[in-house]
C-alpha cells in the first residue's frame, strides 16, 4: 500500500506543481529532495533513537549537498539524487536502526522519490525545465 500511495502522491504533486508553475523554478525539486531526506532525522527524534540521530543527520547532509549541487549545476543531479534516495529507502532498515521510522515509510518514500525523479527526468527531456 505504501508504494501505491507514495507513487500516486508524487505524480499528483508533480502534476499540481506543473499546473500552477511551481516547477518552473529550479528550486522546487531540490527542495523536495531536502524535505524527503530530512524525515529520517525527524523520525529519529520522534522515536527517541538518539544513536541514529548523528547517522541520519550525516545522510541528510549528503542529500542536502546533492540538492545544492543540483540546483547550482544541473537538475540532472537532482534526478539521480531522488532515485538514489529511493534506493537508500530500500536499504535503510538494514543499514540504520531507527525505531522512529514507521513501518510503511520506506516503501512510501521509495515510491515517492523514484516517481518524482522520473517525472523530473521527463520534464528535463521535454525541455520544460532547463537542466543547467
Amino acid at each position: 500500500m505504501g508504494y501505491g500511495i507514495g507513487a500516486a502522491l508524487a505524480v499528483s504533486i508533480s502534476l499540481l506543481a506543473g499546473a500552477v508553475k511551481f516547477d518552473r523554478d529550479r528550486a522546487f525539486y531540490p527542495t523536495v529532495l531536502i524535505v524527503m531526506a530530512s524525515y529520517y532525522v525527524l523520525f529519529a527524534m520522534m522515536g527517541g533513537t538518539i544513536h541514529a540521530l548523528p547517522i541520519e543527520s550525516l545522510v541528510m547532509a549528503a542529500f542536502l549537498l546533492l540538492a545544492v549541487a543540483g540546483f547550482k549545476l544541473s537538475l540532472r543531479i537532482i534526478v539521480a539524487a531522488l532515485v538514489g534516495h529511493g534506493v537508500f529507502d530500500f536499504f535503510h532498515g538494514r543499514i540504520i536502526k531507527n525505531d522512529g521510522v514507521p513501518e510503511w515509510w520506506p516503501a512510501f518514500c521509495l515510491a515517492y522519490d523514484v516517481c518524482a525523479g522520473g517525472y523530473l527526468a521527463l520534464l528535463l527531456r521535454r525541455s520544460n525545465l532547463r537542466p543547467n
